[in-house]
């Protein structure tokens, strides 16, 4: 089996012949996806297996907060939630990182003190991504000489829709390389396609296979910032995709779907299409993330009610 990209090396040496294969990929089955999707989420996890799988998906959200409003104060109260999610419990799971414009990086690094919790920030013009390659890419400096441990960054939605793939594929590589730091080590990249503005499941095959090729080390739904956000079937979409890419090249990509999973129900589905799709190598935050910082309120009620039998409800949970 291939583990390089050498035999893909063709394929991104002309908008032509990227568009020729990624419109050579299967069409996607949007009724036989969304069925799947949906049979997957009927499937039932009970006692033992939910307590771990709560605790999974606990230790695999990046607690956000990406507002105008965002201050110090806030941000270091998010990354104490992050160390501790329940302060009444030390057994609980840490969060998979903290993820914070890049001005609020230091802030949050400081606050987490060397805990296991990485400090994720959005780059490239978050959230519409409507800036000057130059803008992009000092946005991404930036953070990561601030000390960010991944970079969250959106392509452009316009130039991708224009069919312009090269000039996407090329904004991904320039943020990739921006990602390195003077010593050598890099942030990891997580690459946004805001799915609910691409309109097909064709258009979201083919921008994770953009981001793929590009050096993406997640493919990521959503900024959080739309109607549209994190679903089971496009995230199914993007779960075989990695899959499939792993399968050709030996290299594997995470997924991150983003904005709209809020209850421990939600993320219960969203683990079962992992476990089915791609196995128990992504069942884990270095492969596996939920953008959804308001789950993390009711992981912890669920958690408590197994633990103790009694619902606790959301006045005896932080409220970020």
């Amino acid at each position: 089996m291939p583990t390089t990209l050498t035999a893909f090396a063709d394929v991104t040496t002309s908008d032509s012949a990227l568009r020729r294969f990624l419109h050579g990929l299967p069409g996607v089955d949007t009724v036989g996806l969304e069925a799947r999707a949906a049979s997957l989420g009927t499937r039932s996890i009970k006692t033992t297996a939910k307590a771990y799988a709560i605790d999974l998906a606990i230790s695999m959200i990046d607690l956000t907060t990406l507002e105008g409003a965002d201050t110090p104060g806030k941000v270091r109260a998010l990354s104490a939630k992050a160390v501790h999610p329940d302060p009444t419990d030390r057994t609980t799971p840490t969060t998979a990182a903290v993820c914070v414009y890049p001005d609020m990086v230091a802030t949050a690094k400081a606050a987490l003190n060397g805990a296991d919790v990485k400090v994720a920030s959005v780059a490239t013009a978050f959230p519409a991504g409507r800036a000057a390659l130059p803008v992009k890419l000092a946005d991404t400096r930036d953070a990561v000489a601030a000390g960010a441990d991944e970079i969250d960054m959106v392509i452009d939605r316009g130039a991708f829709l224009a069919g312009r793939y090269l000039e996407t594929y090329e904004l991904i590589k320039a943020v990739k390389e921006a990602c390195v730091r003077p010593d050598g080590s890099a942030a990891r990249l997580k690459v946004i396609f805001e799915t609910g503005e691409l309109s097909t499941y064709d258009n979201i095959r083919r921008a994770s296979w953009i981001g793929m090729l590009a050096g993406a080390d997640f493919i990521k739904t959503s900024t959080g910032k739309v109607g549209v956000n994190a679903t089971p079937a496009n995230t199914l979409l993007m779960l075989e995709a990695v899959r499939d890419f792993k399968a050709q090249t030996g290299i594997q990509i995470g997924v991150k779907p983003a904005g709209g999973i809020r209850t421990t129900k939600d993320a219960l589905k969203f683990l079962v299409l992992v476990n089915e799709t791609v196995g128990e190598d992504w069942l884990t935050n270095e492969w596996f993330r939920f953008g959804a910082s308001s789950l993390l309120n009711d992981l912890l009620m669920q958690r408590q009610k197994l633990s103790t039998g009694r619902y606790s409800g959301p006045d005896y949970v932080t409220v970020d």
